[in-house]
């Protein structure tokens, strides 16, 4: 890799990563070298696509096209020109600045993909293609915002999840496999199926944390096989949210197995610092069901967040104790405890 390009790798590392992801960026410190680069490049990658499938002033069917485009690109099967001429189209209509950064970044980060190992590049791309194919289906579901729309099972919720946050689980495992000497106590299979139920897991939060924003905006990921057994409509979600908490409670039980998954994977980890990079979603994501179980329906017409106070306490603690796992069951244990008065209003 030339300087310049060494250069430009260490500014997406660092200044373009942290801007768009602060949560993320204090995470990834934790890893090992080896690990940090791939890490890094897949998230940014993820982010992008995630930011031309979220351009709303965009039709459906223009986004799905710049996706297949941009897929294509990451996949190498699409010219330079290309890319840029997506990043040009989409440039203008990104009112936030980190966005238009991140865009701006992407022949960078599409020059750092040929540059990296070549089982990390091949890792890399298999996991992109599913996660945008997870995003192009999502666009495909609720092309209608007026409408509210729900999946039609709960395989296709599960499938959704899976797309977008369980085979980031299993990149994960396969990376640290390659790259951590004696990575973990169980085999590999163990590992990637954890690994798998954990990423859902936390996909499967956010679902439940944005259910009102996603009704508001014609989306509704609860299955509709569900809501008609209970003689519920999308629509009704939010007039009569009494009536939707059972289906919502078995949705956060689900979470909750998730998560304890979650915990058994980190559990496994031998190295210290990728332990403590591994456990942290699953210290936030519990911190996050509990705070939603303590709102109740109320969750509906709010943002319900971990306090970024709370998130330091929990990295402060991971890294006085090296993530031992005495202290990780004990932060677990108080996560699923909070409050809605530590509701992050920020």
């Amino acid at each position: 890799m030339s300087a310049s390009a060494s250069v430009s790798t260490r500014r997406l590392q660092g200044t373009i990563l942290r801007s768009v992801s602060r949560s993320f960026y204090l995470s990834i410190r934790f890893l090992p070298t080896p690990l940090r680069e791939p890490v890094a490049l897949a998230y940014l990658l993820a982010r992008t696509t995630d930011t031309v499938a979220d351009t709303i002033s965009i039709s459906t069917n223009l986004r799905t096209e710049a996706l297949q485009m941009l897929s294509n690109a990451i996949q190498a099967k699409a010219s330079r020109e290309v890319v840029v001429d997506l990043i040009a189209s989409f440039l203008p209509l990104q009112q936030d600045s980190t966005e238009r950064r991140l865009l701006e970044s992407l022949p960078g980060c599409l020059d750092w993909l040929e540059h990296v190992e070549e089982a990390d590049r091949n890792d890399i791309r298999v996991l992109l293609a599913k996660i945008t194919h997870g995003q192009m289906l999502d666009l495909l579901r609720f092309n209608n915002p007026a409408e509210i729309r729900a999946l039609q099972s709960a395989a296709d919720l599960d499938e959704y999840t899976y797309l977008v946050a369980g085979c980031v689980g299993e990149f994960w495992t396969r990376l640290c496999f390659r790259h951590v000497r004696e990575f973990a106590s169980l085999s590999e299979g163990e590992m990637l199926t954890l690994g798998k139920r954990y990423g859902m897991a936390l996909q499967l939060i956010n679902v439940l944390r944005d259910a009102g924003s996603d009704l508001r905006m014609g989306r509704c990921y609860f299955p509709d096989e569900e809501l008609r057994a209970a003689h519920l409509t999308g629509p009704q979600i939010l007039s009569e949210p009494e009536r939707f908490q059972p289906i919502y409670r078995r949705w956060t039980e689900k979470a909750q197995d998730g998560l304890e998954c979650g915990l058994r994977y980190s559990r496994a980890i031998r190295n210290r610092r990728v332990r403590a990079a591994t456990v942290l979603p699953a210290l936030i994501g519990a911190g996050t069901l509990a705070l939603l179980r303590d709102a109740g329906m109320s969750m509906l017409d709010r943002r319900v967040k971990v306090s970024r106070r709370e998130v330091r306490g929990i990295i402060a603690s991971l890294a006085i104790t090296l993530a031992s796992r005495s202290q990780i069951d004990a932060i677990f244990g108080r996560a699923k405890l909070l409050r809605s008065s530590l509701i992050a209003e920020d």
